[in-house]
Parts: structure tokens; C-alpha cells; sequence
């Protein structure tokens, strides 16, 4: 990194924001750890990055983090030493296969964004974020969800479209504020059982399965239910009950 890249990071923390968004960095700058106790917002999106180091766990104030569109191939426990983030956490579209079981500490946290990474699973420690109110990880590789979701109790938006999700676990049940999920292009054969009976949810998407019926229990199971849409599946026509789904107000697209 040259002294000039230096300069300009010194000058960049402004109320306790350092913004190094699109800046071409071989590395994170020593600066940020210097400075790192002022620290509330440090954005380092979009620089080229390959590592972070574990010295990230020393800056306890922040409040939100962005690393997204880099090339981390995997991120240091220590970032479960950031407890004090309430707001964002971003690592989506870089190279990661897997996530530290470390993050299940950030129990302030309420978005976190994995998408557009090589995940094949997450973490069971997840559903200690109990703070969540919407979670992304969209475009990966993921087969299943933990067991442990189903204790993120405050989640209001869960984003899964583009992975290989055949199910969901039962204890997604445990979802009640749940107000969108979307499941487009997954591996999905059928609506998941688990979601009947989620009081709030409002909107779900499941295009791009292989879903062939829609069962009976959507008409009573998701009373709130304002927009179902199934297009790109293999569902046979069932008139009847789309009639009655749209007579209660909710769209359906097949």
C-alpha cells in the first residue's frame, strides 16, 4: 500500500465513519487499526481484498461492517469479538465456503448479508443472532438450513433464492414474525410443511422449483398471506383454491 493510500485513509474517518468503498487495497490498511477505537462504520467494499486479519476483533465499536464484493476466502473467529455490531454486517459476493461458528456471538446484529459465496451450510451457532431482523444468502450452495434458525425469533426477511434446498427443518416453524421468505430456484418438490402457521407471513416466493401442488393448508396456515408466487413449477391447475386465496387478498402468480 503507498503512503498516498495511507493519507487519504487517515483523512477519510469522519463521525467515526471510514469509508474506503471501490478503493484498491492489497491489503487492509494499518491505519484502520490505529485508529480503530473511534470507529463505528468501516466500509472496505469493493477494495480487492483477500484476507482480513484477526486484528479486526479489536475494533469493539463498531456498529456496522461492510466487506462485501472482495475475495475473502474465509473470515477469522475473532469477528465474533465485534459484539458491539447492531446494525450491518456485510460479506456478500466473495469466495467464502463457510462461516465461523464465531458469529453466533454478534447477538446485537440485525442484518446480515452472506449472499453470492461458495456456502454449502451455516452455521448451527446461527440461531444465537437473536437480534436478526433479516438475514441473506441468497446464491450459494446450500442444501439445508440449521435446526437452529428456528430460534431467530425476530426475523422479518429471509432472502435464500439461487441454492439447493430440498426442505426446510421443522423449527422454522418457530418463525413468528416472519413477513418474506424467498425460496426462488431451489430444489423445492413441495411448499415446506413448516411454514403453516406462520401468523405474519406476507410474502412467498417459490419460483423456480419443482412444486407440483399447492396444499389445501395455505388458506388457514398463512392468514396473512398477501402475494404466493409459484411461477416456473410443475403445478397442476387448481382453481378452486387459488379462487379462494384471492378472495382473501392474496396474489397468485402461477
Amino acid at each position: 500500500m503507498t503512503d498516498d493510500v495511507t493519507g487519504d485513509v487517515t483523512g477519510d474517518v469522519t463521525d467515526g465513519v471510514l469509508n474506503l468503498w471501490r478503493r484498491p487495497l492489497d491489503a487492509v490498511p494499518e491505519s484502520v487499526w490505529e485508529r480503530g477505537a473511534e470507529l463505528r462504520v468501516l466500509i472496505l467494499a469493493d477494495t480487492g481484498i483477500a484476507e482480513l486479519p484477526a486484528g479486526i476483533g479489536r475494533l469493539r465499536g463498531l456498529s456496522t461492517l461492510d466487506l462485501g464484493h472482495n475475495r475473502l476466502g474465509s473470515l477469522p473467529e475473532e469477528l465474533g469479538e465485534l459484539t458491539g455490531l447492531d446494525a450491518y454486517l456485510y460479506v456478500h459476493d466473495n469466495a467464502l465456503t463457510e462461516l465461523p461458528e464465531s458469529l453466533g456471538r454478534l447477538a446485537r446484529l440485525r442484518y446480515l448479508n452472506v449472499g453470492d459465496n461458495r456456502l454449502t451450510a451455516l452455521p448451527d451457532a446461527l440461531g444465537d443472532m437473536a437480534s436478526l431482523v433479516e438475514l441473506r444468502a441468497q446464491n450459494n450452495r446450500l442444501t439445508a438450513l440449521p435446526d437452529s434458525v428456528g430460534r431467530l425469533a425476530r426475523l422479518r426477511e429471509l432472502w435464500l433464492r439461487g441454492n439447493a434446498l430440498t426442505g426446510l427443518p421443522a423449527s422454522v416453524a418457530g418463525l413468528r414474525e416472519l413477513r418474506i421468505l424467498e425460496l426462488r430456484e431451489n430444489a423445492l418438490t413441495a411448499v415446506p410443511a413448516a411454514l403453516a402457521g406462520l401468523p405474519l407471513l406476507r410474502g412467498l416466493d417459490l419460483r423456480g422449483n419443482r412444486i407440483a401442488r399447492l396444499p389445501e393448508w395455505v388458506l388457514d396456515g398463512l392468514p396473512s398471506l398477501e402475494k404466493l408466487d409459484l411461477r416456473w413449477n410443475w403445478c397442476e391447475p387448481q382453481e378452486e383454491l387459488v379462487a379462494e386465496l384471492e378472495r382473501r387478498g392474496c396474489v397468485v402468480l402461477l
